[in-house]
Parts: C-alpha cells; structure tokens; sequence
C-alpha cells in the first residue's frame, strides 16, 4: 500500500485489511487500522515514509520496530527509490514548491513524540543510513544544484547561474561544503546539502570539516537540508553558528599510533 501510495496509485486499505484479518487471532479491523498507524509512526522515527491515511499512532512496542527495520534491511530497492522519483529529478523552477521554516522549540511535536521519535533515530542509526546511501545524497545535491540556478535565473542572473558549481562532484568532498552559488547579489554562498526522505527532525550526519568550515566562512556558508524527499521535496536552511539550531554530538574517535602507545606495550 505504501509503494502505491507513494507512486500516487489507488489501493484500497479496507480490502487489505479485510484480507489479514484470517492471518490475526481475534482482531478486529480497527485493531489493524490502529496497528497501521503505529506502523506509519515507526516509519516516520526511522526517516521513511508512510501512508499518509494512517495518522501516526505512538503507543507502540520496540518490537514492531525492530521488524520495520529488518524489513528495510531486506528491501535496498525501497531504500534507493529516491532517484526514480520524477518529482525528485530534473529539479527545475517549479520543482521545490517550499523553502520553509526549520524545526524550532516553538513547532516541536509533543515531548512523548519527539522522544520515541529520537530514541528510534539514535537507535538504528538513521542518519548514518543517509550518510551511507550515496544514490539519496547524489540526487539531493543535484536537485539543490537547479535549485540554485534557477533561483539566479529568476533574479535575472543568469551569468551567475552559468557560475554555480557542484564541488562535492567536480572537486571531491574535502571542502565543507557541496554547492559553489552565490546570492542575486554576486556574493558567494556555500550550500552543504543534507538529503532524507523522513520528517524535518530526522537527524543528519555532520564531519568535523563541515563544522570548522562553517565557522571560518560563516557569511557565506550554509546548510541546505532536504526531507520528505522521495514523495514531495521540501527544505529548510540553516546558518552558522549550528550551536544555534542543533545540537551536535561527537559519535566517533580518531585512533592513531603514537610513541606513548609503543612505550607501553614494550
């Protein structure tokens, strides 16, 4: 039902429910309509999406957690669809209907939703699941690379547009930043771009060098954060200092030889 729901197909949830309810001891369908929603609130914690009909419910046990992701586990193909999605290429004027408010203390959900919400993320490691999906990244750093043009075009700076450069793909990914634009202005703006295609709170990863580097150019650097991708593209943007919008949490170490660690095994 998701996959049509997605694809914007018709599907039919009462027949579907219908149809487990010889599978289940002594549900009742609404007992399976409510285990849908707490299934779309689980999707929502691990950064998917979900059936839009089934409202998320989030009284539910860690175990159906557990078996959405061994699902997700199984299924690579449900994880990469983002890049198949027409609304999420050829990105041009019309594409990103909305630039919005990021997530603030004032538009927070509810304290035992944002818990179970961040306890699930932490959990299974979202964010490092989007850092590793290379085809999710690759197609959010495209789509925001049109958007930055045609934002130029739109000012009547087309010879700025002609400028805009995609570094992370031209250059690598050592310079803290993945899209060389600038505003109508002729300033330069440097756009990281974090791509997911869970809710606006989904957690991302960060390196060091994005850090250090949106201190030491923080006129003109940014972050570009992408969600909802693979259904109806929408953003946010971020200015440094981070400290002010997110908390930022060391998550590995460094581990290198020295002569103290060779002294002490001699």
């Amino acid at each position: 039902m998701l996959a049509d729901d997605v694809a914007g197909q018709s599907y039919n949830k009462a027949a579907h429910r219908r149809a487990l309810l010889p599978h289940l001891l002594s549900r009742s369908e609404g007992s399976v309509e409510f285990k849908h929603q707490n299934i779309s609130a689980v999707l929502k914690g691990l950064g998917e999406d979900w059936i839009r009909g089934y409202k998320p419910a989030f009284n539910f046990q860690m175990s159906l957690v557990e078996a959405v992701a061994r699902w997700l586990a199984r299924n690579h193909d449900w994880l990469a669809r983002s890049t198949a999605n027409p609304s999420a290429s050829g990105f041009d004027e019309q594409a990103l209907a909305f630039v919005g408010t990021a997530p603030t203390l004032s538009n927070e959900p509810p304290p035992q939703e944002l818990e179970q919400m961040q306890r699930i993320a932490r959990k299974f490691d979202v964010a490092g699941r989007d850092e590793r999906n290379r085809a999710l990244g690759r197609a959010g750093e495209a789509c925001v690379l049109e958007f930055e043009r045609a934002n130029l075009r739109r000012e009547g700076r087309t010879d700025l547009a002609q400028k805009v450069r995609w570094v992370s793909d031209e250059d690598g990914d050592g310079l803290g930043y993945d899209i060389a634009s600038f505003t109508p202005g002729g300033t330069p703006r440097l756009v990281e771009v974090k791509t997911t295609n869970g809710w606006a709170r989904t957690p991302f990863h960060i390196s060091r060098n994005e850090v250090a580097i949106s201190r030491e150019q923080r006129s003109e650097w940014c972050l570009f954060r992408l969600w909802n991708f693979a259904r109806e593209p929408q953003a946010f943007e971020l200015y440094p200092p981070l400290e002010a919008h997110v908390s930022l949490t060391a998550t590995s170490f460094l581990a290198s030889f020295s002569d103290r660690v060779e002294r002490a095994e001699g």
